[in-house]
């Protein structure tokens, strides 16, 4: 798997790249926003590790560059940010990040996260065509979502979450559940990113938003509003 690492931190730069190529990954490293774009050009790659705050361009900028692209709209992009708080988070969530990580990290959180991104990518994807709920219509053909008859933009996180819990509809789904399928990890304290994948959908749904229910202590429900 290739990994295009982005980070102008030079001591978390080559700490990052050393521990994925013992790892066996295949890694390219850049301080800059400008040259990871050249190289891009050249070679796409399978991961982004992108820091959100770079001296050049800001990461949230070339995250919304890199999902406009055709041929990188479905590129998995990790997001590393030293910033704190939840606005950021989901500004990097809202905008097509698949995950974030925050600094300071362990390496072996951070190998868990690319770990899971390889497991993802290495599933085929079920194609289940349409899927029509509650004037909630989704297609894979496309990965469009649309609201009763309204198409309305989703992240493909947002999208697949969205979809599995359709495809489960009227089962309470825990976070940790939702966590391993659609993120492929279960790293202890991060269902905090399944939440606010959901807080993100119901505020696409609008109307619909009603249809996803929050089990306390547990998870959520799709199910159609009463």
């Amino acid at each position: 798997m290739l990994i295009y690492l982005v980070e102008d931190d030079t001591s978390i730069l080559k700490l990052i790249e050393y521990s994925l190529k013992t790892k066996g990954y295949e890694v390219r490293a850049f301080e800059r926003g400008k040259d990871f774009f050249k190289v891009l050009e050249e070679r796409k790659a399978d991961l982004v590790l992108l820091d959100i705050m770079l001296p050049d361009m800001d990461g949230i900028e070339i995250l919304k560059r890199l999902r406009e692209r055709e041929d990188t709209r479905d590129t998995w992009v990790i997001m590393i940010t030293a910033k704190t708080s939840e606005y950021d988070v989901i500004s990097a969530l809202d905008e097509g990040a698949d995950d974030y990580i925050k600094k300071p990290f362990s390496v072996m959180e951070l190998l868990s996260r690319v770990g899971a991104v390889e497991r993802r990518a290495g599933k085929k994807v079920v194609d289940t065509g349409v899927l029509d709920y509650n004037g909630i219509v989704i297609k894979d053909k496309n990965r469009s979502v649309s609201i009763d008859g309204v198409q309305v933009d989703f992240s493909l996180k947002e999208y697949e979450v969205l979809k599995y819990l359709i495809l489960n509809k009227d089962i309470v789904i825990s976070r940790e559940k939702l966590l391993t399928e659609i993120w492929g990890y279960d790293y202890e304290g991060e269902t905090r990113t399944v939440d606010m994948h959901i807080k993100l959908i119901r505020d696409k749904l609008g109307d619909k938003r009603g249809s996803i229910k929050t089990i306390r202590g547990i998870g959520y429900m799709m199910t159609k509003e009463e």
